[in-house]
């Protein structure tokens, strides 16, 4: 079975396509991609992960083709951000 294993930076995506045994779970997908070697700020017990969107657990078992997506925590509120972002544009 094929997966794909998204994590977004702001200035770098990575992007892994990983095959592993049917019955698998998100944990393991996580875990064989090697992502948390690479970065050490994950912590799959703070970050939520999903799978196109949906946020699901580490123990949720994966279908052939699905997107498991690691979600950051975001430094300002998005709605807040648009705002001061207005406020410069009309001075």
């Amino acid at each position: 079975m094929s997966v794909e294993l998204i994590y977004a930076l702001p200035q770098k995506q990575y992007h892994f396509h990983i095959i592993l045994n049917n019955y698998s779970t998100v944990r393991q997908v996580i875990e064989k991609s090697g992502i948390l070697r690479l970065h050490k700020e994950i912590n799959i017990y703070v970050n939520k992960i999903g799978i196109y969107g949906k946020v699901v657990s580490l123990e949720d078992i994966v279908q052939q083709g699905d997107r498991i997506e690691i979600y950051r925590s975001l430094y300002m509120d998005p709605m807040e951000l648009r705002r001061k972002r207005v406020k410069r544009t009309k001075k």
